[in-house]
């Protein structure tokens, strides 16, 4: 396994659910967190140039970086520790960690009612939400955290 992770440390990247932790736009210690407070940080005082640029260069998309600055921000202020130690951010009608505190198991594949209909995922979620366990109880939790590792996810 890459980064010689034990299951342990898989468990705090990787959330009851599946969906990865680690990766979500919310995850005050994820990447994008960490590459937008890097980004910012490069940028400076940018606004000055970026309202220069549209004229000066021609470039119209110029325009837009007060937006794209607003949401640097948003993703530089995300606050969330992860699904394991705090309510979801993003899906505000998931119930699978009050589940997982309740059953006991680490993954929603290691429930004998796995896949039920008590996640409060919309159709597209509740979809993705089963292949991805369906994909670790194939292969294991350490070998899934491998193979989707270097993966997006969004």
């Amino acid at each position: 396994m890459s980064n010689n992770l034990s299951y342990q440390n898989i468990k705090d990247k990787i959330s009851p659910c599946g969906i990865s932790c680690e990766k979500c736009f919310a995850n005050k210690n994820g990447k994008i967190k960490q590459h937008s407070d890097e980004l910012k940080k490069y940028l400076g005082n940018f606004d000055v140039y970026a309202e220069r640029f549209v004229s000066l260069l021609s470039e119209p998309q110029f325009k837009q970086y007060p937006a794209f600055k607003n949401m640097l921000q948003y993703f530089t202020d995300v606050e969330c520790e992860g699904c394991r130690k705090t309510k979801c951010h993003l899906y505000t009608n998931c119930k699978v960690r009050d589940c997982y505190l309740e059953k006991g198991v680490d993954y929603c594949f290691q429930c004998d009612e796995f896949p039920c209909n008590k996640t409060g995922f919309d159709k597209h979620l509740e979809q993705r939400w089963i292949q991805i366990n369906n994909r670790m109880k194939e292969i294991g939790v350490e070998q899934y955290y491998t193979e989707t590792e270097g993966k997006s996810r969004y």
